[in-house]
């Protein structure tokens, strides 16, 4: 794999971080996550480990199923040198999270587990990429902090609102 479509790949499993955050169920059955459901935008910055970084935007869309037992994700977001196009399908079990990831154009994916309580989320992702992300979120806004081991990528820091 080259080092650009390398950087990309990783760029995308590390917005499974964001993926994973959509874990929430419908508004009608009350979890630790069920004010995630529905439609976000916003943008933060990208860091690669050469030190660069990069503004990003990204529109995400959670659909809550199973009577909110799990959630469905697709993800699109952008930089000057990246585009995402990315799938989640999680699974909330109390307040455990797991479930799996991918990325189409790429070939990538991988799974996902953690923990969840109201207004925090923190998870380890594996697969084409490995690392860790925390999320913080109230009624109308999200905070996401990723963080990985390798690939190119180092960091990935979104603020997201709804609609």
């Amino acid at each position: 794999m080259n080092v650009a479509r390398n950087r990309t790949v990783t760029l995308y499993a590390a917005f499974v971080g964001l993926g994973i955050v959509s874990t929430a169920a419908p508004a009608t059955a009350q979890t630790a996550l069920s004010g995630l459901a529905g439609n976000w935008s916003g943008g933060g910055q990208i860091r690669l480990q050469d030190g660069r970084s990069e503004r990003i935007s990204c529109r995400a869309f959670y659909t809550p199923r199973d009577g909110g037992t799990s959630m469905g994700l697709a993800l699109r977001c952008a930089s000057t040198s990246y585009k995402i196009e990315f799938r989640s399908s999680i699974q909330l079990n109390g307040n455990r999270v797991s479930g799996t990831w991918e990325e189409r154009s790429f070939n990538a994916g991988g799974s996902v587990s953690g923990s969840a309580s109201n207004g925090a989320l923190n998870m380890a992702f594996s697969g084409t990429l490995t690392g860790s992300m925390s999320v913080s979120y109230g009624p109308s806004s999200q905070r996401v902090s990723i963080n990985t081991g390798g690939g190119g990528l180092s960091s990935v820091s979104l603020s997201l609102s709804r609609g």
